[in-house]
């Protein structure tokens, strides 16, 4: 999966840790755009041969990215050669556009100008301003979220069984590995540590046994 691919469809990552430091002295907006920058970050650094879902990858990374946010004054700090080169993909996006007569990919905005699509696609989130989330009517502001699926218990969930799998012992985190990150068979997985099925089916239902005693403590 390419990294447009996977800040595309893991923006909600980016909603959920936002919204955790509502209302605690930053606009929400700046919040989004720096859990933006977090998970960019994150797109190009995640190696999916390592096993890890992306999304256990990305948090630590997006909520880093916000929290430096408030040790900066609230400030999403963008240097000048980078807003330089913001607004040549946004000029160069504008004249493939017309060039082409429709909304030119990511993919082709970056063949063109030489760049990696992860450069890219945070060149164009620092080029564009931030989604205003609020709404002025006659009473005032009203607040309105953008509506998505909340993923912050999903999240909590992730974070918590990392941390836990990280106390087994490495002989057990390897049938972990082999059975649910590589998803392959028991008898699959027999043959790579060199003992039977039946083997890997005893152990198997003994260490999620101990995980999910160590989650409930």
């Amino acid at each position: 999966m390419s990294n447009s691919d996977l800040i595309e469809k893991n923006l909600a990552l980016v909603y959920s840790c936002a919204n955790r430091f509502r209302n605690k002295g930053i606009e929400y907006d700046d919040l989004y755009q720096a859990g933006c920058l977090g998970l960019c970050k994150a797109a190009n650094g995640f190696k999916e041969e390592l096993g890890f879902k992306f999304s256990t990858y990305a948090v630590p990374v997006i909520l880093g990215e916000i929290k430096r946010l408030f040790r900066d004054g609230g400030t999403v700090k963008v240097s000048r050669s980078m807003k330089e080169k913001a607004r040549l993909v946004l000029k160069e996006k504008e004249r493939l556009e017309i060039s082409l007569g429709r909304e030119p990919s990511l993919r082709e905005i970056s063949e063109s100008l030489g760049y990696d699509e992860y450069e890219t696609a945070e060149l164009l989130n620092v080029s564009l301003p931030p989604v205003s989330l609020t709404l002025a009517d006659d009473d005032g502001e009203k607040q309105t979220d953008i509506p998505v699926e909340s993923q912050e218990e999903n999240i909590q969930n992730i974070l918590a069984l990392r941390e836990i799998v990280t106390l087994l012992p490495v002989d057990e985190r390897k049938i972990l590995y082999l059975r649910y990150y590589r998803g392959l068979t028991q008898t699959k997985t027999a043959e790579i540590l060199g003992i039977s099925q039946v083997q890997v089916s005893r152990r198997e239902k003994k260490i999620i046994e101990k995980v999910k005693n160590l989650i409930l403590e």
